[in-house]
């Protein structure tokens, strides 16, 4: 249930009504508009007598709230979200792209990549250290030395980090990364959700294989309901019978998810295609879309990585591919 409070409602007469749901067992999520405020009610509404509501001299309006997440929902909070990270901000008009090698392969390579990543616009480094695999024989990460990796190139270039945590049994090894990831995976994975709800750390949440925009909004949910706002979306495509790529990137999701809820939204058309040939027309797709950034693997030597080299961009493509972004962002204004 949302509250939608007269303009100038004086704030006594506001906290006074917001102490009265609290006693009734609920939480009250506010939200200050230019004009308006506007209080979110999570929890069990059904005692709460809608027309009384209405009644009170300080209310304008009340409008249910049919859809089973709260904290991440729009009409809770009508303006968008904008995460800060170490300064990066992204949602609210703030464009943020996270570049950077899948997997974390040694020194040389991840500190090579964030120095030109950052040198073509980047404005946070990606990398795997611990990675999840389909097959046990695949490489499994650096693990607590990637993570170590990453720091050092966070030191050398001041980018922030992300790096996706496999179990939560690990999480305290990421103490030290800006933004915890969560992959398609775990997107579900509900224990780690709401551990993630208590860290205060930003979580980048990404689409399951196979899970509708409700399912996705409703994992947000569980790191929010924790007391965790700082939570972006990633859409990084769907299973489905198409071959030609690895999984089919839903770029109808931007706009959607972006009526539905304030979170910001980014596109990972890396992993989505699993095709560098297909990355860059993606990444200009999700753009022109509205997307609040993009996250997108480059290596120094995709050749010689360790894992995900065909979906991979050089240093080069990378920078060519930014340009392109730039100028449809450029023309959407």
């Amino acid at each position: 249930m949302v509250i939608i409070l007269k303009e100038n409602t004086a704030e006594e007469k506001k906290d006074q009504l917001v102490k009265w749901f609290e006693d009734q067992g609920l939480k009250v999520h506010q939200s200050k508009g230019e004009y308006t405020t506007i209080l979110g009610l999570v929890g069990d509404v059904a005692s709460i007598d809608k027309d009384m509501i209405e009644m009170l001299d300080i209310v304008d309006r009340v409008t249910p709230i049919s859809e089973p997440y709260k904290n991440a929902n729009r009409k809770f909070h009508p303006l968008d979200t904008v995460i800060d990270v170490g300064g990066v901000k992204i949602g609210g008009g703030n464009f943020a792209v996270i570049a950077g090698p899948c997997s974390v392969g040694s020194e040389e390579q991840i500190m090579e990549t964030a120095e030109k990543v950052k040198k073509s616009g980047a404005s946070l480094l990606r990398g795997g250290a611990f990675k999840p695999r389909t097959s046990p024989y695949s490489f499994q990460g650096m693990k607590e030395e990637g993570l170590r990796l990453l720091s050092e190139a966070r030191k050398a270039t001041g980018l922030p980090v992300v790096s996706e945590l496999p179990g939560i049994e690990h999480l305290d090894a990421f103490a030290d990364i800006d933004v915890i990831q969560v992959g398609a995976r775990n997107m579900q994975n509900f224990e780690m959700l709401s551990e993630l709800g208590h860290t205060g750390k930003t979580v980048l949440l990404t689409r399951g294989f196979a899970n509708t925009m409700e399912e996705l909004l409703m994992s947000a949910e569980y790191v929010m309901a924790g007391g965790n706002a700082n939570v972006i979306l990633c859409e990084s495509g769907m299973r489905s019978f198409e071959q030609y790529t690895r999984n089919t990137i839903d770029v109808s999701a931007v706009p959607v998810l972006h009526e539905k809820t304030h979170l910001p939204v980014i596109v990972d058309p890396s992993f989505g295609t699993g095709r560098k040939e297909l990355v860059e027309p993606m990444a200009l797709a999700a753009a022109a879309a509205g997307a609040d950034g993009l996250m997108i693997e480059v290596n120094n030597d995709p050749k010689h990585a360790a894992i995900d080299s065909r979906e991979s961009l050089t240093a080069e493509q990378f920078d060519e591919m930014m340009v392109k972004v730039n100028h449809v962002r450029e023309a959407l204004k």
